[in-house]
């Protein structure tokens, strides 16, 4: 199928479809979706969630104590959100309930660039999923249920077509009370519509913005006058009147309501009583307008606390559902909030060297953390990111205990997203003749802009001390190791050789016995084989040799019965793999003639730089990041 059949297919699905009032109680007999109201049509939208086991993951379950959660497909790329989610979830289930939430405003608060239009937008999008069904031609798209009266109606509507009761809340509009009047009291000639709610065309999902203090009024809620129709209608006529208010459009659907609390208070009066009564009046002295319809409003903090130490808006704080959309404080997906991003960008197939994106959410999680007490901010961020770090600090709490300390602001303040974004942009922009990213131009980039942005004083001192105490440092351990393995890789059988003799040595130490070297022929006794030990195990700093010596040997001889007889890689085993490492690498002049961009000395030096270079590439970097990070790396090393 062309992309233009695609679209005429999908357009012609979402076209309205006419039936006769009997027709549709018919369908209701059926169909419950019928006349399920705007909660109930969301929750059909946003569908059933996936529950996750959490104690089969190991990162999931030290962040969720293994509890089963919930997620929600349609909400995937809403990374480190669950809570949030699962909190409107609650909203949108209880109000289609009838419960309390039925009469209240969602409210997102949160901090600047933290995702709550981002969760507006996708609400209006479900919005569009399910259609409802209304009076043809009402202005304000009202269920044709309010045609019934409750109290006459209601049993003999929920006997022949199972309706229950509850939804025979609304009036009738002051329009489909005057087009009673036309038909003589005949409701059969009230035609009924299916439609899909549009963002495109109005229909039942509007957005409201607060506007000047002097002049917004009301009549951006609930419409207004209509002049031209008063040459032929009266002042309080429905047919003159524009029913062009948000909360007219958004009737059976959502009404947005962009930074709420910025507006004047005057102008939030008639939500009040749309969401208690479902219905409210006009700026004319017509009767009143139902409203069956989710308010959404979000707005940034310092907003919501003005608000709410005004004693005069009382009687609204008792009719907001607060969800609170913190920043995201796991390192993880704050990395895929990234790579969503530059997904949707032009730098979608820039090279981006590793660590980098890594380095960026971890500073900008630091940011957003509160400093624990007697524990390392750095730690608790690992903590954060289901990490188990009980081996490298044994002063690491539990999650729940950095939780419980932090009390329930966190992530509320600190650096936003969009901050983080405009600091990738520049770093991708960095270099003049090359567009790409690595987290050398990162810390330096990062450095300048936190200069520029003029923080308090003790707010840019803590994000400098970031920097140097954290990143920096831990940077410079993770370059040295991608340079280490790539020069090792070229290397492989020199590690294998130090392995193979580590393992024969201890292994003799073990039994108490001379070693007899093969190819020279000189015998070790067991003081001088422990000075060949000691030489592998000193640079890796292994604190109780013999042990170590003991598990080495027992992990290589049970390996070897799986292995022919033959000794495992040195790779295999990730302690004495480090250990290795250490041990090569315990002079950083050894990796001088290979991995510095100066003129060999010989064609072997030249060719395994040239092999050194092919890896780093292979895992990531460009030619001209593998030249910059590797004199970084020296210069670093020297200075230390």
């Amino acid at each position: 199928m062309s992309i233009v059949q695609h679209f005429k297919t999908r357009y012609d699905g979402t076209q309205e479809e006419e039936y006769s009032l009997e027709e549709y109680l018919e369908i209701c007999k059926r169909d419950k979706a019928a006349y399920a109201t705007a909660a109930e049509r969301m929750l059909l939208a946003i569908g059933e969630p996936e529950l996750v086991d959490t104690s089969r993951d190991t990162r999931l379950s030290r962040i969720f104590s293994n509890k089963v959660i919930k997620r929600y497909p349609e909400f995937s790329e809403f990374y480190g959100m669950e809570e949030a989610v699962e909190n409107i979830v609650s909203f949108y289930r209880h109000a289609a309930q009838g419960l309390e939430e039925k009469k209240q405003i969602l409210y997102l608060l949160g901090p600047v660039g933290g995702g709550k239009s981002s969760l507006a937008e996708k609400l209006k999008q479900l919005m569009q999923k399910v259609p409802f069904y209304a009076i043809k031609d009402s202005p304000v798209n009202e269920s044709p249920l309010g045609l019934f009266d409750p109290d006459e109606d209601g049993p003999i509507l929920q006997e022949e077509f199972g309706i229950p009761r509850r939804y025979l809340t609304n009036i009738m509009s002051p329009w489909a009370v005057k087009r009673l009047h036309e038909f003589g009291g005949d409701i059969s000639k009230f035609r009924v519509i299916k439609r899909y709610p549009s963002i495109l065309d109005q229909v039942a999902v509007s957005k409201t913005e607060p506007g000047d203090e002097n002049n917004q009024d009301i009549s951006a809620l609930v419409g207004k006058v209509n002049i031209r129709m008063l040459e032929d209608f009266s002042q309080d006529d429905p047919d003159a009147y524009s029913f062009s208010g948000g909360l007219c459009r958004a009737n059976q659907g959502l009404l947005e309501f962009v930074e709420m609390f910025k507006a004047p208070i005057k102008v939030l009066h008639p939500l009040l009583t749309a969401t208690q009564e479902g219905n409210y009046n006009t700026t004319e002295g017509m009767g009143s307008v139902p409203f069956d319809g989710i308010i959404l409003a979000h707005s940034n903090e310092s907003e919501w606390q003005t608000f709410r130490n005004n004693k005069h808006n009382e009687a609204f704080l008792d009719r907001v559902y607060i969800v609170k959309v913190p920043y995201c404080v796991r390192v993880t997906e704050e990395i895929e909030i990234y790579q969503k991003l530059l997904h949707n960008s032009s730098l979608t197939g820039a090279p981006c060297a590793p660590d980098t994106l890594n380095m960026l959410a971890q500073f900008s999680v630091l940011s957003r953390i509160k400093e624990p007490e007697n524990s390392s901010v750095f730690s608790k961020m690992r903590v954060y990111d289901g990490q188990n770090i009980k081996d490298t600090d044994p002063k690491a709490k539990s999650i729940q205990e950095y939780r419980d300390s932090a009390g329930v602001n966190e992530g509320m303040e600190g650096l936003s997203t969009r901050f983080a974004f405009k600091i990738l942009s520049k770093v991708f922009n960095f270099d003049t003749t090359e567009v790409a990213a690595n987290p050398v131009h990162l810390l330096y980039v990062l450095e300048k802009q936190i200069e520029q942005e003029q923080f308090p004083g003790e707010i840019q001192e803590r994000y400098l001390r970031f920097i140097k105490e954290f990143l920096a440092p831990h940077y410079v351990e993770f370059i040295g190791k991608e340079i280490q393995t790539a020069y090792l890789e070229s290397y492989s059988e020199y590690g294998q050789n130090l392995f193979d003799r580590y393992v024969t040595y201890a292994d003799f130490w073990i039994q108490d016995q001379e070693y007899r070297d093969p190819e020279t022929g000189e015998i070790l006794d067991r003081s001088a084989i422990n000075d060949e030990l000691e030489k592998i195990e000193k640079p890796a700093g292994i604190s109780n040799p013999k042990d170590f010596r003991n598990e080495v040997v027992n992990f290589v001889l049970r390996a070897r019965a799986n292995n022919q007889g033959q000794n495992p890689s040195w790779l295999s085993y990730e302690k004495l793999r480090s250990v290795i490492e250490k041990k090569m690498f315990s002079n950083t002049e050894d990796l001088l003639p290979v991995i510095s961009f100066n003129p060999k000395a010989s064609q072997e030096d030249q060719k395994k730089h040239k092999q050194f270079v092919e890896r780093m590439v292979d895992r990531g970097y460009t030619e001209k990041q593998v030249r910059l990070l590797a004199e970084w790396y020296l210069r670093v090393r020297k200075s230390q």
